[in-house]
């Protein structure tokens, strides 16, 4: 296999997961940070989409992020983060439809002034409760330890507690406040946020 290369940007929850996966996977990847503004003409070429990420390999361009990070397990999963359970795909779905929606709406209040920024808040808070729920048992979303549900679905509660720092710690959620501080302390996610 030829060295891999994958087309990010450093803040989006899509790449950061397809790094992660990457980054735990082992697999040798030259990453190059895109300008969301003015993208290279090279992703252009490869994906139509024109979004990241794009992994490209040995002639062939994976262009969705879950594509990604499945195809870097398929490679190798050490600590079995696959699971074989099929709610992982029902709440990575859930994450990527639904939830992803509000969090839009609510972070980008000012576009969508048909509602204000609590009434999105709330409609994001759906799912919030749902993962802390799962939470009751155990430290993670699915198992007893991190799995795909988990780094597919972390930078998107990420991005949702950072658009207002104060609520959310305050917010009643604390199982899933610590599950995210574990998260945004693990090495991992720290060695693939470090800065190019």
């Amino acid at each position: 296999m030829s060295e891999a290369v994958l087309y990010s940007f450093r803040r989006c929850p899509y790449a950061m997961r397809a790094r992660m996966a990457l980054q735990y996977s082992k697999v040798p990847v030259q990453i190059i940070e895109v300008s969301l503004k003015a993208k290279a003409a090279d992703i252009l070429a490869l994906s139509p989409k024109s979004t990241v990420p794009v992994l490209s390999v040995d002639g062939q361009v994976i262009d969705e992020s879950l594509a990604i990070m499945h195809w870097a397990l398929a490679r190798h999963d050490p600590e079995g983060w696959l699971l074989g359970d099929p709610a992982v795909q029902s709440l990575i779905e859930e994450n990527d439809q639904r939830f992803k929606h509000h969090l839009n709406r609510y972070k980008y209040a000012e576009r969508y002034p048909e509602q204000p920024m609590e009434f999105y808040r709330a409609e994001g808070e759906v799912f919030l409760r749902r993962l802390d729920e799962l939470l009751a048992e155990r430290e993670y979303l699915l198992a007893d330890h991190l799995s795909l549900a988990d780094v597919a679905l972390a930078p998107f509660v990420r991005q949702f507690a950072h658009v207002d720092r104060e609520w959310f710690a305050q917010a009643p959620y604390p199982r899933l406040q610590a599950w995210l501080q574990r998260f945004l302390e693990s090495p991992l996610f720290i060695a693939v946020m470090a800065k190019p």
